[in-house]
């Protein structure tokens, strides 16, 4: 049998390859992957060349523990079902359908510890959203707003929007998002921001009061490294900036004169690689991937996968989110 597996070349070169079917070892198990969830952020550095390839693709992932230098397969969000079992697989896995932090393949081997068993009612292009729902718990996570607190998301791209619907939950004040686009503003507001915004707004006017000028926390989220001097310039007095974009080898130059100078603001990155560790006594991966799951279950996935591409249409799918991100928000690729 013949697998397809996606391959980054160089910049904005896409190749689907043909690769043999491969056989699971005597632990490890087949999978036959239905759809795989395109990452918008990482993959898109990737796509556009904007990666650094001195960097480790992610150590606390298996199947991705090379560098991100060319050539390179990437992806870590696969949907499908276990069609093969080694002979030492211990447990009932045959036609489970599992998620996987994988590259995009139509064919792919994992051991069972690798897997997770997509819940029952969950489809599988929405199960492709785990990741990043699970960043957006993260991204909250590590906020930690207070009650009647003033929040803004600046860029509502699909961690954006998923934030977005997090942080609706909490009882805030006010919810504010900014993305330039106004069908990710539009998407914003379905999923419970107050408001949404353009950049050329005055955000920081939009959040202020007799008892309150600006954002008490500001998440940046846009994968702009200009987007982190909107964010800080919306924030108030001992505010919080919370910058959960890579920007890959894009520099940022920000402006730390002016008001930055005397108003106390703390500036803190947030990655879900790993967890806060204040929270590491009563949190690990485990529990927070089973409230992900428990968040996508009462998800609309269509808010924010706008587009289904077949994987031969790979390249045509990374283009569409690079080129268009006014019509284009999550793309997932199918393998029927």
């Amino acid at each position: 049998m013949t697998a397809r597996r996606v391959s980054f070349r160089a910049p904005e070169e896409v190749r689907v390859e043909e690769v043999t079917v491969p056989k699971p070892d005597p632990d490890e198990l087949l999978v036959e992957t239905e759809c795989s969830g395109i990452s918008p952020g990482t993959e898109l550095l990737l796509y556009r060349g904007e990666a650094p390839d001195d960097l480790p693709a992610d150590e606390t992932i298996p199947s991705l523990s090379g560098g991100l230098d060319y050539p390179i397969s990437y992806g870590y969000a696969a949907v499908g079902r276990v069609i093969e079992t080694g002979d030492a697989v211990e447990g009932d896995w045959l036609g489970e359908r599992v998620f996987a932090f994988h590259p995009h393949a139509s064919h792919f081997r994992a051991a069972p510890g690798e897997l997770q068993r997509v819940p029952h009612g969950i489809p599988a292009a929405a199960a492709t959203l785990l990741p990043n729902v699970e960043a957006a718990i993260n991204v909250a996570m590590d906020a930690g707003p207070l009650v009647g607190e003033r929040v803004a998301v600046l860029g509502q791209g699909v961690l954006g929007l998923l934030t977005t619907a997090v942080l609706a939950d909490h009882p805030l004040e006010a919810l504010y998002t900014v993305d330039r686009h106004s069908l990710r503003r539009e998407r914003s507001r379905d999923l419970g921001a107050d408001e949404s915004i353009a950049p050329d707004a005055d955000l920081r006017g939009a959040l202020s009061d007799t008892h309150r000028k600006g954002a008490d926390l500001a998440i940046e989220l846009s994968g702009n490294p200009a987007a982190l001097d909107g964010a800080i310039d919306a924030t108030g007095y001992a505010g919080r900036v919370l910058v959960g974009s890579w920007y890959g080898d894009k520099p940022a130059t920000l402006d730390l004169g002016g008001r930055f100078h005397r108003s106390r603001i703390a500036i803190e990155s947030t990655q879900v690689s790993t967890i806060e560790p204040e929270l590491r006594g009563r949190w690990d991966k485990d529990r927070r991937l089973a409230l992900a799951w428990d968040r996508l279950a009462d998800l609309d996935a269509d808010a924010v996968l706008t587009h289904r591409l077949p994987v031969e249409e790979a390249a045509d799918a990374y283009r569409l989110l690079a080129d268009h991100p006014d019509e284009a928000i999550g793309a997932v690729l199918t393998y029927a």
